[in-house]
């Protein structure tokens, strides 16, 4: 059953917000992919004390499922039970004071990166190489070019699943590769980061390299969802594993094993959620026998599946 099978009585059941409630709403253009099905019921709380007000009065069996701008994210064709929140512009904010960038949870890791530049702040270049928000980098510890938000976070704000609001020290987080502790239900709403004292011109400068090297080794431009899979803790990165494991441009559907980048899975125009995730699958299964590692999904997977016949698997 799609996920927008239960709006009108979810719809019902659900506080008055500022913000807007929309019944059936498709996932798939708010994602990199472009694919997916859609959310029962898709919520853009008008700020922090919205949102705050509907998880303390919607009933505790709905779920609550949030998203960014589905940068490093694979939505299911079948769509998304519950209520999918998606942060805007209410939580976008970016204030600098002396060497410490606040940023609420929607903003786009690149403005945090360039509000830091113009402010000669450095340290956070790396965010202009993230692709997406400050939620989801917290929730992912996202990183890039040698650092991480372990390495920047001072203090992150989150609701709980009912709206209580909690401050969040970086060991209360438990950041580890590519993950953060935060419990289950909960929900980034802002940051404050710590740099240190740079030079404009030298930020600026790290920034163009770092858009330089993403555009000339990586397929930014396609409809991907970023870095596939983790790099194990030890031994060769993901992609040196998918290379030897013969992968590169294999394709399965729509989708295709990037050719420039084999660690990025590419919707070549008429891909479905299942095929990325089948291609993804198979290529696991591929790295796992000719190498002995079994790759960890760092694309973040949401949704229910919809039934859907093999599909061949093509070099």
């Amino acid at each position: 059953m799609a996920a927008g099978k239960m709006t009108p009585d979810l719809i019902e059941r659900l506080p008055p917000v500022r913000g807007r409630l929309t019944a059936e709403a498709p996932l798939a253009r708010i994602t990199r992919f472009g694919v997916g099905g859609p959310a029962a019921v898709l919520f853009r709380p008008a700020d922090p004390e919205d949102l705050t007000q509907f998880l303390a009065g919607k009933p505790a069996e709905v779920p609550v499922t949030v998203v960014g701008v589905g940068s490093n994210l694979l939505v299911r064709d079948g769509g998304v039970d519950g209520v999918v929140v998606r942060l805007g512009r209410g939580f976008a904010r970016i204030e600098i004071t002396e060497m410490t960038v606040s940023a609420g949870a929607a903003a786009l890791d690149l403005n945090v990166a360039l509000s830091a530049r113009d402010a000669a702040i450095a340290g956070l270049e790396f965010l202009s190489g993230v692709p997406g928000t400050i939620g989801g980098a917290l929730y992912m510890n996202a990183g890039a070019y040698g650092r991480e938000m372990a390495d920047v976070m001072n203090a992150a704000d989150a609701l709980d699943s009912e709206g209580g609001r909690h401050r969040l020290s970086p060991d209360e987080l438990g950041f580890d590769y590519r993950r953060s502790a935060l419990p289950e239900g909960w929900i980034f709403v802002g940051a404050t980061l710590e740099g240190f004292r740079g030079k404009r011109e030298e930020i600026a400068r790290r920034i163009a390299e770092i858009g330089d090297e993403r555009h000339t080794s990586q397929p930014v431009r396609g409809h991907t969802g970023g870095s596939t899979f983790t790099n194990p803790a030890d031994g060769p990165k993901a992609w040196e594993l998918i290379e030897r494991a013969g992968c590169r441009g294999l394709a399965l559907g729509g989708a295709k094993v990037s050719e420039k980048h084999c660690n990025f899975l590419i919707n070549t125009g008429d891909a479905t959620a299942a095929d990325i995730e089948a291609l993804g699958e198979e290529v696991r299964r591929r790295v796992a026998e000719k190498t002995g590692v079994t790759l960890e999904w760092e694309i973040r997977r949401i949704g229910q599946p919809l039934a859907a016949g093999p599909k061949e698997v093509r070099p």
